[in-house]
């Protein structure tokens, strides 16, 4: 026979403090009334269950099926809304009021007895390995955790649920929420009052959850740990195998699958008090719950930014991500009223990028009046600081009037007569990420071979067309470009910035932005303020090819190293084979 929910908290109460041996300190501890605990321990003793306020053999082999069996921690993620930090360290590591977060929640879990402990680790993983020593936690890899959402995360660990605390790495708990035994499966909430943007449940007879929706008012929402009894556990094992290989699940939460399947399951919600759960958002929310955060937190990121600054740990506020370029992270940050960014470099960036070039070029462009954004760049590390242009948009390159200046800026930096160490030619920083590329194994893709020596045959012949270098931008297509509320336009990102072949950044320009043939064409005449000749455009033409082909081989490193590249690989590659062919039937109809 079954417990009921009071018939369980009070064998629950009593197996977990002895001391609990009246009535009233049965009340107090389980939160039901006095007349239901009266009736409750009348019914358990009856059972044979318990006797003078102890549990018999008999009570505590009825209270087994509820005992937690263990607990997953979700460590995973890469917690990008918590730039910068998040750029150096796992959120889960962060230590708030003097405790790192994810060893203050195994900390509460082994002090309910919870000692089988699985932390699934992904970005940065590494920096939790420590934890196995330190509390016999398990570590296991998720290699998803980049390409999918938690899923993957719980796919790792699906024959370890049953009795299962699913947890989050980055909360922190005033109180310690664990218990021995849990009465089923529930997820915690909190209530807002008001308008929440986060996910609200519905409850019907008996607590159970009947529908969630992102956003509503006046209700509970979702926040903190989850628990799944065997019931729910195997339900739900059973749903993921059916559906994680489907191409709609790539980007979906455990909860998604949940919610879409919410009459399958029995779930509860268990409500906490206000203040009982944090989960922190921002930076700036961080530190509003610790006021001490920013000026504590170990990081080379804050230290940075204080010394170009000069200001204090304690200035900097709203910090907030941006959109992640193909090669590096950046972030927005303001000190009192000024509004800045801060660049991080990307994994692998050192290997590919010329940092003390690329200090140079900025500080150029800067006395050229080309880029007025630029601060400060790191050449050792590559950090970088910007000022923020506010409400600022990008290029339209398919906008008659706005590819025309593109192409003028173009000229005017390639007639500016200034000089860079650093060169930059197509053909070998192809040369140098093929290099890269044999790091990961042979290169095997088809055509690959026959399309390079195409493009060697035309870069051969481009050299005698007699353009001169001069310095160019070499990655100048219209994300690169800043316009602000005045029309004002910053050439930004000089990464790549050299001496090159004055046609590169036409060819970057036309992969890049995926101009048709008649818009390449008109930028063409755009460039020279007149129609171009035949030589000028075929030599124009060639840099098209040349970048789709030296980009497509970045790409494909990019892609060795894990990042995922959204159809850019196909794109780069597809300007190359596409035009190379008839653009060196140009040269060689001669």
């Amino acid at each position: 026979m079954a417990l009921s929910k009071n018939e369980f908290q009070i064998l629950s109460a009593l197996a977990s403090a002895p001391e609990n041996n009246s009535q009233r300190k049965l009340a107090a501890a389980t939160g039901i009334s006095l007349g239901s605990v009266n009736a409750a321990l009348a019914q358990c003793v009856e059972r044979g269950l318990v006797k003078d306020y102890v549990l018999t053999d008999k009570g505590f082999e009825e209270l087994e099926p509820y005992t937690v069996e263990n607990a997953v921690i979700m460590a995973a993620g890469l917690s990008s809304r918590f730039a910068p930090i998040s750029y150096e360290k796992p959120k889960g590591l962060l230590r708030v009021k003097g405790e790192v977060l994810i060893e203050r929640q195994i900390e509460q879990l082994l002090e309910r007895g919870i000692t089988n402990i699985t932390v699934v680790v992904g970005y940065k993983q590494e920096y939790f390995f420590y934890l196995r020593a330190k509390y016999g936690v398990k570590i296991v890899v998720n290699p998803d955790y980049a390409s999918r959402n938690n899923t993957s995360t719980l796919w790792q660990v699906r024959q370890q649920l049953g009795n299962t605390y699913i947890c989050c790495s980055d909360i922190y708990y005033t109180e310690n929420p664990f218990t021995r035994h849990v009465w089923k499966a529930y997820y915690a909430a909190l209530h807002s009052d008001g308008y929440t943007k986060e996910w609200c449940m519905e409850e019907g007879k008996n607590g159970r959850i009947t529908k969630v929706e992102i956003g509503g008012s006046d209700a509970d929402y979702m926040i903190g740990e989850a628990y799944f009894d065997r019931e729910f556990a195997q339900k739900f094992v059973t749903l993921l195998e059916a559906e994680y290989d489907k191409p709609e699940t790539i980007g979906k939460l455990w909860e998604d699958l949940y919610v879409e399947h919410i009459k399958d399951f029995d779930m509860v919600i268990k409500h906490y008090e206000d203040g009982a759960i944090w989960e922190f958002d921002s930076l700036d929310e961080l530190r509003a719950f610790d006021p001490g955060f920013i000026e504590n937190v170990d990081s080379e990121i804050f230290n940075n930014i204080v010394s170009v600054l000069h200001c204090e740990r304690s200035d900097i506020h709203d910090l907030y991500p941006l959109v992640d370029s193909l090669t590096n992270l950046s972030c927005h940050f303001a000190v009192g009223d000024d509004e800045y960014v801060y660049r991080h470099p990307g994994v692998g960036t050192e290997k590919m990028i010329d940092r003390a070039g690329e200090e140079a070029a900025l500080r150029l462009a800067k006395d050229l009046g080309l880029d007025d954004t630029f601060i400060y760049e790191n050449q050792e590390k590559g950090w970088k600081l910007s000022r923020f242009v506010k409400n600022a948009r990008g290029l339209d390159a398919h906008n008659p009037d706005e590819l025309r200046h593109a192409m003028e800026m173009a000229r005017k930096l390639h007639e500016s007569g200034a000089k860079l160490e650093r060169t930059f030619d197509f053909w070998e920083e192809g040369q140098m990420y093929e290099g890269l590329l044999k790091e990961f194994g042979p290169i095997d893709l088809p055509g690959y071979y026959e399309l390079r020596d195409k493009a060697e045959r035309l870069r051969a012949y481009t050299e005698k067309d007699g353009f001169e270098p001069c310095i160019s931008h070499n990655d100048f297509f219209s994300m690169n470009f800043l316009i602000d509320e005045d029309n004002n336009i910053s050439l930004i990102d000089w990464e790549y910035a050299g001496m090159s072949d004055p046609a590169n950044d036409f060819g970057t320009f036309t992969v890049c932005c995926e101009l048709s043939e008649e818009e390449a064409n008109n930028a063409i005449d755009y460039y020279f303020g007149r129609e171009a000749t035949f030589e000028e455009r075929r030599h124009f033409w060639a840099f098209v090819a040349l970048a789709g082909w030296c980009w497509y081989i970045w790409a494909l490193v990019k892609e060795a190293e894990g990042d995922h590249l959204a159809g850019w690989t196909y794109i780069y590659y597809s300007y190359a084979a596409d035009y190379i062919d008839k653009i060196l039937s140009w040269y060689e109809q001669d």
